[in-house]
């Protein structure tokens, strides 16, 4: 508790807080920190710009490939189920199971 009030003390001192500020590994922070967020929002934007290139591809490309993923995903989904292990006959628990 006394750690705290003292560090709390210390961070809200200009003096300090200045010369925090202009160290090599703050400064070092700052820059990566900036790096990394100018370099998220350039991936961000050509990301979105790629999705409005396919958005305007030929009529209904974009619509087509979203059924295209549906009826894969069905199929793979069905086939999932299709080979699952099936418990052996009567060991069934629950509503349906004979007691």
């Amino acid at each position: 508790m006394v750690l705290r009030r003292l560090l709390a003390a210390l961070l809200h001192s200009p003096q300090l807080v200045e010369r925090l500020s202009e160290s090599r590994p703050i400064r070092r922070a700052a820059q990566l920190t900036a790096f990394a967020l100018l370099q998220a929002q350039l991936r961000g934007q050509d990301a979105a710009r790629r999705l409005r290139a396919i958005a305007a591809g030929p009529a209904g490309s974009l619509g087509r490939r979203a059924a295209r993923f549906r009826d894969t995903f069905t199929q793979e989904l069905r086939r999932g189920l299709r080979e699952r292990p099936r418990p052996p006959p009567g060991s069934q628990k629950g509503p349906g199971a004979n007691s």
